[in-house]
């Protein structure tokens, strides 16, 4: 099932999309919550965003980052965001050629060019995606204010918002980011289950937030620096997911057509020089 991964260093293309994310996913988070703030209006963007942020645990100061990044977000100048948009496409680029590393796509040439623009329409719709994950977040975040069962039915709708603004940008990932054109069954069902993984991942992500942990130990201290550590951990852990379920995509093609895949032709090849 996840053939194209078989000789391809999984851990090693998951750091490097990672390190593009590090540098991107703060300008792509502030471009799409400017275009969010010019479509529905900052006020509103404030009011729906408010008591999650209230919610968020603060052990490791998640409530002060998202409130300061909202904020900068909404201030945005056009200018500012102009500058902000080729860092942000970055992530694009990242992710095309590690697909395309891991696909033994040959001979493609502007490869990261390719990624940053395929990258653009996602930026274009930020402002539907975001602000339909914005409409849910006073509700959600209300039920797990209450406590008890309560929290828990604020964790599943939390879950299935996130996971059905995730499941298109995957599937667009997967399908035109990544190369191949993989068809579309495959395409949506695996994107839609990753996007799953996805939401599960992220809303795990604010269970660890929560944990009474003294990230600057292992730093000296720099309390900074092991938080910046740590959410570059779970970026990198993000992305394992992200290309898993690329793999798993295109290891189904060759299947729905009869044909050998070239996963199946590069682990022969693989097989036969070890």
């Amino acid at each position: 099932m996840l053939g194209p991964l078989r000789g391809r260093d999984l851990a090693l293309h998951a750091a490097a999309v990672t390190f593009y994310s590090g540098i991107a996913v703060v300008p792509v988070a502030l471009l799409a919550i400017w275009l969010t703030g010019l479509v529905a209006g900052a006020d509103r963007v404030r009011r729906l965003t408010g008591r999650t942020i209230a919610a968020l645990p603060d052990q490791i100061g998640a409530p002060r980052a998202l409130a300061a990044l909202i904020d900068a977000g909404l201030h945005l100048t056009p200018l500012l965001a102009l500058a902000s948009l080729l860092p942000a496409t970055l992530y694009g680029e990242g992710l095309r050629r590690a697909f395309v590393s891991i696909y033994k796509t040959s001979g493609e040439s502007l490869v990261g060019w390719r990624g940053r623009v395929l990258w653009l329409p996602l930026l274009a719709a930020a402002p539907a995606l975001l602000l339909s994950l914005f409409l849910a977040l006073p509700t959600t975040s209300s039920l797990w204010i209450r406590g008890g069962w309560w929290s828990v039915l604020g964790v599943v709708l939390s879950f299935l918002a996130a996971w059905l603004v995730l499941t298109p940008v995957v599937i667009w990932v997967f399908r035109y980011v990544a190369p191949g054109r993989p068809p579309w069954l495959p395409t949506v069902l695996i994107g839609s289950f990753t996007a799953a993984n996805l939401s599960g991942f992220l809303h795990g992500f604010v269970l660890f937030c929560s944990l009474p942990l003294n990230l600057g130990a292992p730093f000296g201290g720099f309390d900074q620096i092991g938080g910046t550590v740590a959410v570059g951990l779970w970026l990198y852990l993000f992305h394992t997911i992200v290309l898993v379920g690329f793999a798993a995509t295109h290891a189904v093609k060759p299947r729905l057509s009869g044909e050998p895949s070239r996963a199946d032709e590069a682990g022969a090849r693989y097989r036969r020089s070890a």
